[in-house]
């Protein structure tokens, strides 16, 4: 793995400058030394995750891609929560994050190890079910209705200023288009939803290998 005009040890000091700077609490000591303990695991799963999307370079994360570095900080951040229970530490980064990229994800939720993200302003993601190969872009919700949780399958691509909420579920395969508005509806797998003329939610067969636009399968 190649990480550009960085070392781990210097993209740990330069991610948590950037905490102490958002949240100057004297508390950075401490968030440094979690990164430190899980940067490794993080940056696999980031990697992981690059080397599967069609428009990125293999093997390369570069701090500066806002994209990618969104996505490490998500991985960064789950995975000392889930390793320690570090709060606060996690928390510091979420908060990162979204002052950067305009994602509301949360820590505790479980992306799946392959996702690309798009345009990240105004991303609101739920604690919901996300399948792998998920496509996000700038605007999108899958959001909770009270107790009732959206499901998400493999390989969905939700584009811009479109909404999954409530007990909905978008089988695998499936496409969200620009400004679509599922609600506790069931979208079967490989359609694409979309806004019809009269305002109605509509389904068609979506397209075939649009994924592969996306990602290295």
């Amino acid at each position: 793995m190649k990480l550009i005009d960085h070392t781990p040890q210097s993209l740990a000091d330069y991610t948590t400058a950037q905490v102490a700077n958002l949240v100057p609490d004297g508390r950075h000591q401490a968030l440094r030394e979690a990164i430190g303990r899980h940067q490794d695991e993080a940056l696999a799963r980031t990697i992981a995750c690059i080397d599967k999307v069609a428009a990125w370079r293999p093997g390369e994360f570069n701090y500066l891609h806002s994209s990618q570095y969104c996505q490490y900080l998500y991985y960064l951040a789950n995975t000392i929560w889930v390793r320690e229970k570090d709060a606060a530490s996690a928390t510091r980064l979420f908060l990162l994050n979204k002052a950067l990229n305009g994602i509301d994800l949360f820590y505790e939720i479980a992306m799946p190890a392959h996702f690309f993200i798009g345009h990240s302003v105004g991303i609101v993601l739920a604690k919901a079910t996300y399948g792998d190969y998920l496509v996000l872009y700038q605007n999108s919700t899958v959001g909770r209705h009270i107790d009732k949780i959206p499901t998400v399958g493999e390989g969905v691509i939700i584009y811009p200023n479109s909404a999954v909420i409530g007990a909905s579920v978008v089988g695998d395969g499936c496409v969200v288009s620009q400004g679509a508005r599922i609600v506790d509806r069931q979208v079967p797998p490989r359609s694409m939803a979309f806004t019809a003329p009269g305002g109605e939610l509509a389904l068609r067969p979506a397209p075939e290998d649009l994924l592969r636009e996306y990602f290295r399968l």
